[in-house]
């Protein structure tokens, strides 16, 4: 029966030329039905097993990292609540009405599809989390191997770039392009000569060239760029005919577990032996004068770096050994003195590192994740050195004092998530570096590290801060935060008392402020007000959590003018809020390029915002995301006369998110239409009846999303405006509405196996 809804399904194909799109949408769909169901079947065992394999991972495996246990743990729920979602659709009868079979069958493309998305996530994940015999890290992905041939005065440069990709199957898997740029600037494909910040664009122009010339693709995440298997193998195969017989070895990926000693020979120029099962290494291998690429990343079960290995290659200039068991390195990586990037990321079980003196032409040092307790003897005395990574370094006790100073080349010193907190001057323990040190990096330009208390206003401070291009400030015992749009220069102050604090210097340099569960607020912002001559103008996004006190002005102090009047993003959660109008009180706030607002987890709010006087209207606001509010009853709250009932409040609103709020019981005015919106998502706010939309602006709505009663119970202004967004509604609790024209409410632009893509 398939074969033959298949071979109508081609039919239809050439006839459905002379059909209306959605009649020869519903018949395709209604035809595939039983395949679909077959198909999703199948995709369901397919996933289950991949389940239980990562559940089973998942109760063996000591995670190596908060992070990793995050992403197995999200994963699971995810598929628990597609598998259940998956299993009421197929619950239902397989013969059925003919329309029932057209609107099961659409949302049977909807749940494949993230079943299959789902099934790819978790095998990617038990091939980075694993126990004995596979990679128990994070697989960094860095450049493979490429031979400098002189084929073409064209592809020497495309094939330099190109065949930096280090995973075997490159189709399946992206690189950072910062980690890209920084390995051709080790190799010295990028004139090293400049400034960290000028190589860094220089390649990444590089790199947009590349992708305008298909030869690379954008990854799957962003920033990120991948190479088609074809281009690569063609590049592999131009590199292998080298005339001057250099040439590179790529085994990456192949499961190798004995070291491919004969295939080391005195002109090999780049090595790539990442992701495999190699145990020992050997210590007598031929001298490679030329090689210039070592990458042993992904080598789990690798423990241990001979002495004499290290001594056959005096010509290196890269050495990635990333999430390797060894142990320690041996002495005679000293000897390295072309060395231009050593890379021991994820190298859990490092004990030691020895002396780094000799290695004067170091440029990246990435020991980010290693468990190692104080800074590597030796350095102080990398004057070369460029980029410094001691993140998630947690167990980082001890930076001499005296050593930070000396590396006068060193433009980024990354320590986010060290657990290493830098002090100032007189509050510090002897002997040990201070926040001062760091200012004296002439040539920093990014830095991100954990601070002890809030810095005092000094000209120096003031001036450092002011060259940094990008800086992550994380102050306080347990500060941290989730990212936002506008982190390149961010303040985040945690579990500290900050009454005392003047951080006005700080905000006039800060692009994003973060103050999380911090008291002494309301003393905090009386002072900004005070000592403040002018407006942040610089900050863009504030973020307020976990603070328990009511904000109100003390002693009357209110600010006059707008004291950050380029704020774009708000967000608001865990704050003792009768509404958003509290804290305007205090600094000013105009919201005038207010584009996201986030509140959650305000017990006490009962209306988002006041209306009148200085706030009228929110002019360039387009999201709105409020959750977990138990007495929010309103949004906009405003005096008649104060701002006209026909006036938008919201005139330029897009998305619009409410999760759990059971109060909530308007959004704004009966006459008010928000006429831009295009994502709406209500869910369990039962008392909420009315949507600022009518039948001028019902066109541009693209889906509301909320339970099936709530839309039902929704109250509208005529017969017209339901009907336009009847097929636009997408219920969160998995049921199938049918509209007065007998169609699927539940529309998704997905496809399955065998169908063309469809839309209606």
């Amino acid at each position: 029966m398939d074969c033959l809804g298949s071979a109508l399904g081609s039919f239809l194909a050439e006839a459905g030329r002379g059909l209306s799109r959605s009649t020869y949408t519903r018949a395709i769909y209604t035809i595939r039905f039983k395949s679909n169901v077959k198909a999703l079947e199948n995709a369901l065992n397919s996933l289950v097993d991949v389940q239980e394999k990562v559940e089973k991972d998942l109760k063996t495996l000591e995670i190596k990292g908060k992070s990793l246990h995050v992403q197995l743990r999200r994963w699971l729920r995810d598929v628990e609540e597609i598998v259940s979602e998956a299993n009421s659709i197929q619950e239902g009868p397989v013969s059925c009405a003919l329309s029932l079979r057209c609107k099961r069958s659409k949302k049977l493309v909807v749940v494949l599809e993230k079943v299959k998305k789902l099934q790819k996530q978790g095998v990617e994940l038990l091939d980075i989390f694993s126990f004995e015999g596979r990679s128990l890290v994070e697989k960094i992905l860095g450049p493979s191997i490429a031979d400098q041939t002189r084929a073409s005065e064209i592809l020497v440069k495309v094939l330099n770039c190109l065949l930096r990709d280090d995973v075997q199957k490159i189709e399946d898997y992206s690189i950072e392009i910062a980690e890209l740029v920084r390995y051709w600037i080790a190799e010295g494909f990028i004139d090293e000569t400049q400034n960290h910040g000028y190589l860094m664009n220089q390649g990444i122009t590089l790199v947009e060239n590349l992708k305008d010339s298909c030869l690379l693709e954008e990854g799957v995440h962003g920033d990120t760029v991948k190479m088609h298997d074809v281009v690569r193998d063609f590049a592999i195969w131009v590199m292998s005919s080298s005339r001057d017989d250099s040439h590179s070895l790529v085994m990456s990926g192949i499961g190798l577990c004995e070291f491919p000693h004969e295939k080391f020979v005195p002109s090999i120029r780049r090595v790539s032996l990442m992701n495999n099962k190699l145990k020992r290494l050997s210590d007598e291998v031929v001298e490679c004068v030329e090689l210039s690429a070592l990458l042993l990343h992904g080598n789990f079960h690798l423990e241990e770096l001979p002495v004499g290995f290290l001594i056959s290659f005096p010509a290196l200039r890269i050495l990635n050994l990333s999430g390797t068991r060894i142990r320690q390195l041996p002495h005679s990586l000293s000897e390295l003195h072309e060395l231009r990037s050593l890379i021991l990321r994820d190298c859990y079980y490092l004990e030691e590192v020895p002396s780094l003196e000799g290695l004067a032409k170091i440029q990246v040092l990435d020991l980010c994740a290693t468990p190692i307790k104080e800074t590597p003897r030796g350095l102080e005395t990398l004057r070369s050195l460029r980029l410094l990574d001691l993140s998630r370094t947690h167990h980082l006790e001890s930076i001499p004092a005296g050593i930070i100073p000396q590396l006068s080349s060193l433009e980024v010193l990354n320590m986010t998530l060290s657990h290493f907190h830098w002090g100032v001057q007189e509050q510090t323990q002897e002997g040990q570096a201070t926040l001062e040190e760091i200012a004296c990096l002439q040539r920093l330009s990014v830095l991100s590290v954990r601070v002890v208390c809030v810095p005092p206003l000094s000209p120096d401070y003031n001036s450092w801060i002011e060259r940094l291009k990008k800086f992550q400030l994380f102050i306080g015992p347990t500060a941290n935060s989730l990212p936002s749009r506008h982190d390149k220069r961010r303040v985040t102050i945690s579990s500290l008392n900050v009454s005392e604090a003047f951080i006005g210097w700080l905000l006039a340099n800060t692009t994003s402020l973060v103050m999380n569960h911090c008291w002494g607020l309301n003393e905090m912002l009386e002072n900004l007000v005070i000592d403040s001559t002018s407006s942040f103008n610089m900050l863009r996004s504030l973020t307020v959590e976990g603070f328990g006190g009511s904000i109100r002005p003390a002693g009357g102090c209110v600010a006059q003018l707008d004291l950050i009047p380029n704020l774009e993003e708000l967000h608001l959660r865990r704050v003792n809020l009768g509404t958003i109008r509290e804290l305007v009180g205090h600094l000013g706030l105009r919201f005038e390029t207010l584009k996201h607002l986030e509140v959650s987890r305000c017990s006490r709010l009962k209306c988002l915002l006041s209306l009148g006087n200085f706030i009228c209207f929110l002019p360039n606001l387009q999201e709105i995301h409020v959750s977990f509010c138990e007495m929010l009853q309103e949004l906009f709250d405003y005096s008649p006369g104060e701002v006209p009932t026909s006036a938008s409040v919201v005139p330029g609103l897009r998305v619009i998110k409410l999760r759990n709020l059971p109060q909530l019981k308007r959004l704004c005015s009966q006459e008010e239409s928000w006429g831009c919106l295009e994502h709406v998502e209500v869910i369990r706010c039962n008392f909420l009846k009315n949507l600022p939309i009518s039948s001028n602006n019902a066109h541009r709505v693209r889906d509301v999303r909320g339970e099936t009663h709530w839309w039902n119970n929704l109250t509208w202004d005529d017969d017209t405006t339901r009907e336009t967004l009847q097929p636009r509604f997408i219920p969160s609790d998995g049921n199938i509405l049918t509209g007065s024209l007998g169609v699927s409410c539940y529309q998704s632009s997905n496809t399955i196996e065998e169908a063309s893509p469809l839309s209606d």
